[in-house]
């Protein structure tokens, strides 16, 4: 159980816009590199990316980046080279779903990039992430809004990036298509939020 996003969940009520996201694209092969294009006219100076794992670049409960998306992963972590590019997944690198670490070293391993421990998932591990950009040797980053995170769900991975004040990009189809109908209704909410006025948050400096 996420006991982070139970807990979070109760902001939407206050915020419903904080599950909305800034762009969205079909799969990680659209994401555009550099990030900053993704944004339109915002001019965002994006300096770090953040990336969800399962079912954005990989199959579920897989650490392997998805063959397909190959290329468009190397072109990024190229762009992005460590420490600028970490993985956050609640599958990998939890206390609670990987205690021994054994799946954050497997994908860490396969991408060359790092993985985030943490011990509150997604989406209540904002402070962690930024202490960790904000600290690592060589990184470019000075606040929240030059981070972009990338992942498939709302409510996790897109409200991550809206409670941190950073930029949000949602892979809304991601590598398999999922039979859950939460997740059906997840990829409709967008657009019907939209339509009643709801709009994504800037990230923190802009608002």
């Amino acid at each position: 159980m996420n006991v982070s996003a139970t807990l979070n969940a109760f902001r939407l009520l206050r915020n419903p816009s904080l599950c909305l996201p800034y762009a969205t694209i079909s799969t990680f092969n659209d994401l555009p590199v550099p990030l900053s294009t993704a944004f339109g006219n915002a001019e965002a100076d994006i300096r770090a990316v953040v990336l969800d794992k399962d079912n954005c670049f990989a199959v579920p409960e897989e650490n392997v980046v998805y063959k397909p998306y190959t290329d468009k992963f190397n072109a990024l972590r190229t762009h992005y080279p460590p420490p600028h590019l970490l993985i956050v997944s609640n599958s990998a690198g939890t206390s609670s779903s990987d205690p021994f670490g054994t799946a954050s070293s497997s994908l860490a391993s396969a991408t060359n990039i790092p993985v985030l421990q943490h011990s509150t998932k997604k989406p209540g591990c904002g402070p962690q992430i930024l202490q960790h950009f904000l600290t690592a040797s060589g990184s470019r980053v000075t606040s929240a809004d030059q981070i972009a995170v990338v992942g498939d769900r709302l409510f996790t991975d897109v409200m991550l990036a809206n409670l941190m004040g950073s930029w949000s990009l949602w892979v809304k189809d991601g590598v398999v298509q999922s039979r859950n109908p939460f997740i059906s209704w997840e990829k409709k909410l967008p657009e019907r939020m939209m339509r009643y006025g709801f709009n994504a948050p800037l990230p923190r400096s802009r608002r």
